[in-house]
């Protein structure tokens, strides 16, 4: 079989067998890259009291974030992360719940409170959402590098024609020369 038509059959039945998981993965990937722009998905952080030096402790912004309901925080252990923006004079503090809380590094006041909704968008891009490591390892993972296989031989079916043609206009013009 030539190597032209193996390409076009790994190509062919490649984008068959990954079209739903490449589907699932472009549509979150869209959503990703709109995280800043689109609140829905990503809160946008909010403008504390820029100082030098944070004016309460971790633990009394902490006590803040503990006082709201909607995030479900009552111990460290609730927290999925801690995001310091010294620059923004703000601590973030992320649940697990997905419930993120913005506290003003100067007066431990709350500055805002949203879903966030990025993370669990960022799990189902990568495949980690599902339960199981075997749809990350066994059906994204598979996707991902056929989408790298089709792109490669994409590239090749594409350019193919443009080297052929050139390489008959070459052989053409070296027999007119004769």
């Amino acid at each position: 079989m030539k190597l032209q038509v193996l390409l076009r059959k790994i190509h062919h039945w490649g984008s068959i067998i990954i079209a739903i998981p490449l589907i699932v993965m472009i549509g979150a990937g869209i959503l990703l890259s709109l995280k800043k722009e689109i609140d829905w998905i990503q809160p946008p952080i909010q403008q504390g009291a820029v100082i030098d030096v944070p004016a309460v402790t971790l633990v009394e912004m902490f006590e803040a974030a503990k006082s709201v309901p909607e995030a479900g925080i009552s111990s460290w252990a609730d927290l999925e992360r801690v995001d310091i923006k010294p620059d923004k004079g703000v601590v973030k503090f992320i649940s697990y719940s997905r419930w993120e809380v913005q506290i003003d590094t100067s007066t431990a006041e709350i500055l805002q409170v949203a879903y966030r909704r990025s993370d669990l968008i960022e799990s189902i891009h990568d495949g980690s959402f599902f339960a199981d490591n075997w749809t990350k390892l066994g059906l994204f993972l598979p996707a991902g590098i056929m989408l790298f296989i089709l792109w490669m031989t994409g590239i090749y079916m594409f350019f193919l024609p443009i080297v052929k043609r050139s390489q008959r206009a070459r052989k053409k013009a070296l027999s007119s020369k004769d």
